[in-house]
Formats: C-alpha cells, structure tokens, sequence
C-alpha cells in the first residue's frame, strides 16, 4: 500500500469511534473545558458515557437464545429488545448490561482506527491512480467498495479477540467472567490461541458487509445532500441514520453468526500435552454449518434475532461516529 504520509484518518477514526462507543454525555457544569471533563468522566465512570452499549448486550442475548442443539441456550428467555433490557436490570442489576464495555472500548480503539484511517487512506490512493472518480466528477461506487472491503476485513481480524471477549462477558452478565482480565485468562487457559480468534470468519465477513455498505451509503448520501444541507451537522446526520439501516439489514444475519460461534467453547481435556477427550461439544463446525442448523432448527427468521437492537445501536453509533469523525477533520 505504500508509505502512509497521512496519520489523520486513523487518529480520527479511532477518536470518533470510542467516543460512539461510549455516547452522548450530560452538560458538564459551566466554565470547565468540553473536553477536560469529557476525560474525566470516562476515566472515573465509564458507565456514564456508555449509552449505547446496553442496546448491544441486549442483542447478544437476543441472538444466542432458543439454539435448540445447544440446552444452555435453548430456553427464549426474551421476548425482545425492551423485555431483555428490563429482565436483565431486575434479574442481575443495571451492571449486567454493561458487561463487556471494556473489551467493547478496547475494540473500538483498534478497529476504528485501523478500519476508518485505512478507508480513507485507500480512497486517497485509488484518487492519485485514477480510480476513484468517475468523468462526470463522481465517485465510482465499485472503488468505495473495495476500499471498505478491504478496510473492514483488515480491522476486523486484528480485532477479533477484543469480539471475543466483548460476547462471552454480555452472554455471562455479572456471573462467571470476572472482568476483562479474568475472562481473557479462563479463553487462554482453557481453549489457547485460537479461542480468542474464534469467529473470525463470520467476523471480517460481517466487517466486510458492513463497510461495504455503510461507508459508500454514507459518502453518496452525503455528496447528495450537498446542496440541500452543505457540509454540516444536519447531512452528517441524515446521511449517517440512513447509512445504519441499510448496513444492519445486509450484516444481522452474519452477526448472528458470528456471536453464536464466538460464544461456542471448545474446550479439550488432555494428558501429558495428548488429547483424550473433548470437555465441551463443538456445536458448529463453521459459519456454513451454524447458519444451516440455525434455519434447519428454528427458521429463516431466526437469522434477524436482534435486529431491532442492532439498528437501534447502529443508529445513535454511526451518527456520533460520523458527526464526530465529520468536525475532527476540521482540526
């Protein structure tokens, strides 16, 4: 790809995404800096920034529920999105649902820098090579895909373990994990390396879908509410809420996926360094198979459990992401 000469993107991207990650924050109080308290705020209690993040735990819960191949998750526990937020709050405390916020921001700090500054950085290069902009002045839908592709199944990948982490502590609530650390360890001691690394397939496949059809939606959308709104607030946010809905209908039904694999553990029991048995049963052999016996068993429509969630996350996500990313390029 070259030497980067152009860090922005990246420090951007990165910046913009933990800041969605955490949410909107109350006014602080008059005369202090925007900025001092928003740090700290974050640094003494995280769960004040996390807005978002509850929405998320309720669509894990959501997706990994009435699996009737595996009995710890057979049961349909939730009837929704709303019935999730409020049995979890009565049942295991406003905590549980900010499990995993942690892995959540650390994710954030990988991915979105990596995924959004290599976007931006691609786009650049497809632009000096001629690739990018079409006769007419514009954008060649086919280049903005690509880049995004390329973008998001990069970041994903690096990412995955913090993915990982994020599920098994929203799937456990304020039960088995204790904390970021103490599930890290229980992943590493009892399933290796590749537990960590488990899903990344579904994984950069949902990354690749979701850059695919976020970034190009929300680059046309915005280049065509040029005229209407400029380059302000108002296109940022319009163009970002409609760029989250076409994404989180082409990406739910890998991210179902993908969070039913990441929750599989596999875990073999062996002696002296030699498998003897297997200590969990490995319910999928790959993304082919969940998808196949999640249809076979509980229908097509299973593969959209959690939309509602998703899109409700995505929404309020993308428009403080861009919104955000949008006025640090200003800067």
């Amino acid at each position: 790809m070259g030497e980067v000469k152009d860090w922005r993107p990246f420090v951007y991207g990165g910046v913009a995404s933990i800041t969605a990650e955490f949410g909107k924050r109350r006014s602080g109080r008059a005369g202090q800096p925007h900025g001092l308290i928003a740090n700290r705020i974050a640094i003494n209690n995280p769960l004040a920034f996390a807005g978002t993040f509850p929405i998320d735990t309720t669509k894990t819960r959501l997706q990994i529920q009435g699996q009737k191949i595996d009995q710890t998750f057979s049961q349909l526990r939730y009837s929704g999105m709303t019935d999730a937020f409020v049995k979890i709050s009565r049942e295991e405390g406003l905590r549980a649902l900010y499990s995993g916020i942690w892995p959540a921001v650390l994710r954030q700090a990988t991915y979105g820098t990596i995924k959004f500054g290599t976007y931006y950085t691609l786009k650049k290069l497809a632009n000096e090579r001629g690739l990018l902009i079409n006769e007419d002045g514009s954008e060649r839908v086919w280049s903005n895909i690509m880049c995004a592709a390329a973008a998001g199944a990069i970041s994903s990948a690096i990412a995955n373990p913090t993915d990982v982490l994020k599920v098994r502590m929203q799937v456990h609530g304020k039960g088995q994990h204790k904390g970021l650390f103490g599930c890290f360890g229980e992943i590493y001691k009892y399933e290796g390396v590749r537990g960590l690394w488990r899903g990344v397939g579904p994984t950069a496949q949902r990354a690749v879908v979701i850059a695919s059809v976020e970034l190009p939606v929300y680059d046309f959308c915005k280049l065509q509410l040029m005229n209407a709104f400029g380059d302000h607030v108002a296109n940022h946010f319009i163009s970002s809420f409609i760029a989250s809905l076409g994404s989180a209908i082409a990406s739910t039904p890998i991210d179902v996926i993908r969070t039913r694999l990441m929750n599989q553990r596999h875990v073999s029991l062996s002696v002296n360094g030699v498998v003897t048995a297997a200590a969990t049963p490995k319910l999928y052999s790959g993304s082919l198979d969940c998808a196949v016996q999640t249809i076979r068993n509980e229908g097509l429509l299973a593969l959209y459990k959690g939309f509602i969630p998703t899109w409700v996350r995505m929404g309020p996500w993308n428009i403080i992401f861009f919104i955000t990313y949008e006025q640090l390029k200003k800067y």
